[in-house]
C-alpha cells in the first residue's frame, strides 16, 4: 500500500523498482497486491493480459482505522492505557507531553464547538 500511495497507480513490476534490494519476486507482489484487491483496497484497470492497479482507500483512512482496531483489541479503547504504555515505555521530554495536552485541549474544543 505505501509504494501505491506513494507512485498513485502502477503496475506489479513498477512496484518492485520500489522495493529495497532484495527485490521481491514478481509473484509474491502479486500474490499480496490480489489480497489487496480482495480486500477492496486496491482497485485496477484492465489493459489486455496486463493490470494497472491503484489505491481505493487513503493513506488517512487506513492510518485511523487501524488505530482504532489496535486501541480496540489492545488497549481495551482506552486512550489512557495507550498512553500510559508509551509514557512508561519511552522517556518523554516535556515538551512532547505539553505538545500532547494542548493537541487533546484543542480537540476536546473543537468537539464543544461543533456541539
Amino acid at each position: 500500500m505505501q509504494i501505491l500511495w506513494d507512485i498513485d497507480k502502477g503496475f506489479i513490476k513498477d512496484m518492485i523498482e520500489f522495493f529495497p534490494d532484495p527485490k521481491p519476486p514478481y509473484n509474491t507482489v502479486s500474490t499480496i497486491v490480489r489480497v489487496l484487491v480482495k480486500k477492496n483496497m486496491i482497485g485496477f484497470n484492465a489493459y489486455g493480459g496486463s493490470y494497472q492497479y491503484y489505491p481505493l482507500i487513503t493513506r488517512e483512512h487506513y492510518r485511523k482505522s487501524q488505530m482504532k482496531k489496535l486501541v480496540k483489541d489492545y488497549y481495551n479503547n482506552s486512550l489512557k492505557q495507550v498512553v500510559s504504555f508509551f509514557s512508561e515505555k519511552k522517556d518523554l521530554d516535556i515538551n512532547e507531553v505539553n505538545e500532547v495536552m494542548k493537541m487533546l485541549s484543542d480537540i476536546k474544543k473543537q468537539k464543544e464547538d461543533k456541539s
